[in-house]
């Protein structure tokens, strides 16, 4: 972070000065005058410096906590499982409070963070002190060195961002039977997060989870569908480039939903999206079409 030391003192000069103790009152206006003409270019060359300062210091003004890597490994075809050790920051993990949080994390001489949403459920946090990512291998990016790093490589975080998924408004869950959730790609992070922290899905009629990706190989989690299947949420994969023996859902997320739909009751139906802003844009229009209140439509963006 850049900082700056000013003073406003101008430069002395020393030849006006000793006319100044000596000379007449005209020559003591002359040096006024000249000290005024020296004192604005320094006065604006201070204000430039502290304005360039001060940008910097908007531009990071977040705490980093450094903290190492427990696991760096595959979760799908250009997916990693990252997990990091926060045991050491008991406030940094206990700032974890709601599904839908997301932190940056910046790796070793490189000073461009990369945004990363919480996997794991607040409760892994305050357990067991740690945090885990789905994180996507994308090339040339911070998210790509992060996944070529190894167990005891040290990271810096930021402080836990975001409001989360504000699941006030889609509770009572006995008021609202029904919730479509909707995530792409990497988007099942945090609703990975979600479902595993619990939002009363066992005490709804109808969730259901449509889960996107090209094929199964770029599919994380598929160890735990049948879990979240026990906990009330009904997994739907769909793939937009399935090979032959694919049976399933086909095409993209919101296609598979206009197809299904079913919804009965749209004053009891909430909705949850993560993922591609097309996909998020279509689902939306989807709903609010159907008599689905956006207030009911949550992000955690």
């Amino acid at each position: 972070m850049s900082t700056l030391s000013l003073s406003l003192s101008p430069f002395p000069n020393p030849t006006l000065s000793h006319l100044s103790s000596h000379a007449p009152s005209r020559i003591q206006s002359l040096h006024s005058s000249s000290s005024m003409t020296l004192l604005r270019p320094l006065q604006n060359h201070l204000r430039r410096r502290f304005s360039v300062s001060a940008a910097a210091v908007r531009q990071d003004t977040n705490l980093w906590t450094a903290a190492p890597l427990v696991t760096v490994s595959p979760a799908a075809e250009s997916l990693f499982h990252v997990t990091i050790d926060v045991s050491d920051y008991p406030d940094l993990a206990s700032s974890h409070t709601k599904a839908g949080q997301y932190l940056q994390l910046r790796v070793p001489d490189v000073e461009k963070p990369s945004f990363l949403a919480i996997a794991s459920p607040p409760s892994l946090a305050a357990a067991k002190g740690v945090f885990e990512f789905l994180v996507k291998s994308i090339s040339g990016s911070t998210a790509e060195l992060l996944c070529g790093l190894q167990k005891g490589d040290v990271v810096e975080l930021s402080q836990v961002m975001g409001k989360g998924f504000d699941l006030d408004q889609i509770s009572p869950a006995e008021k609202y039977q029904t919730v479509v959730i909707f995530a792409t790609g990497s988007g099942i992070s945090p609703i990975r997060s979600l479902i595993e922290a619990g939002f009363g899905a066992d005490k709804r009629s109808d969730v259901r989870l449509y889960y996107g990706a090209r094929n199964l190989k770029r599919m994380a989690y598929q160890d735990r569908f049948e879990n979240w299947a026990s906990s009330g949420v009904k997994v739907v994969p769909v793939l937009s480039q399935p090979d032959d023996a694919w049976t399933g859902e086909q095409g993209y997320v919101q296609a598979a939903f206009a197809r299904a739909k079913n919804i009965f009751s749209p004053q009891s139906t909430g909705a949850v999206l993560c993922g591609q802003k097309q996909m998020a844009e279509e689902v939306t229009s989807l709903l609010v079409a159907d008599g689905v209140s956006t207030e009911k439509i949550l992000k955690n963006f």
